[in-house]
């Protein structure tokens, strides 16, 4: 753990150098099934206690070198076995299954104060009746984060371009629906035309 936050302050040390103060990192999920092709070796641990104690210390060790942390990808990204870069990933937990895995790094990181948090692009159909992603959710978003969750920091988007929103809503639509999910900032990475439309 101690190395997870010595590497936390080496990136923020270097991103600071190049006048860069904030890092979409760490991630916070969990590589709880063994078919997903998105996040493997991007999750700390396939346990959540090992996912929180390793992501708060890179946080930490990225904000004691003054970059802020953006913790990802809320509810949890670890339990898909579909891309959210090119489709719409579902997942059918209900809070009670996610407070068992999924939610345990996001908590522990809001009661260390992580300053944001990037949603997901993930249709958790028991948590949302409308059919929307985290990403568009107001019943994750603010419901679930905000008001259950207690979090007081910056929500942030994932990329409104990848194809679970592009492909399925619009990216447009998509940025609309998660500013008034509770979204503040909203990431469009690539296309300048689609970030006039938003």
């Amino acid at each position: 753990a101690e190395n997870a936050y010595r590497a936390g302050k080496i990136t923020g040390e270097q991103l600071k150098a190049l006048g860069i103060n904030i890092d979409l990192a760490p991630v916070l999920d969990v590589n709880s099934n063994p078919n997903n092709p998105v996040i493997g070796v991007r999750s700390y641990s396939s346990n959540p206690n090992m996912v929180a104690k390793f992501g708060i210390k890179m946080m930490k060790g990225l904000q004691s070198a003054g970059v802020m942390p953006v913790v990802k990808h809320f509810p949890g990204h670890g339990d898909t076995a579909v891309d959210s870069h090119l489709g719409l990933p579902i997942i059918d937990k209900d809070y009670n299954q996610l407070l068992e895995c999924e939610l345990i790094p996001f908590i522990q990181a809001i009661e260390e104060g992580v300053p944001c948090i990037m949603s997901s692009h993930i249709l958790f159909s028991k948590l949302d009746s409308q059919g929307h992603p985290a990403t568009m959710s107001k019943s994750i978003l603010t419901d679930l984060l905000r008001n259950t969750l207690g979090f007081k920091g910056i929500i942030m988007t994932d990329c409104m371009e990848m194809g679970a929103i592009k492909d399925n809503y619009g990216t447009a639509y998509g940025a609309v629906e998660a500013i008034k999910a509770g979204a503040q900032i909203v990431c469009i990475s690539h296309t300048s035309e689609l970030v006039k439309e938003a």
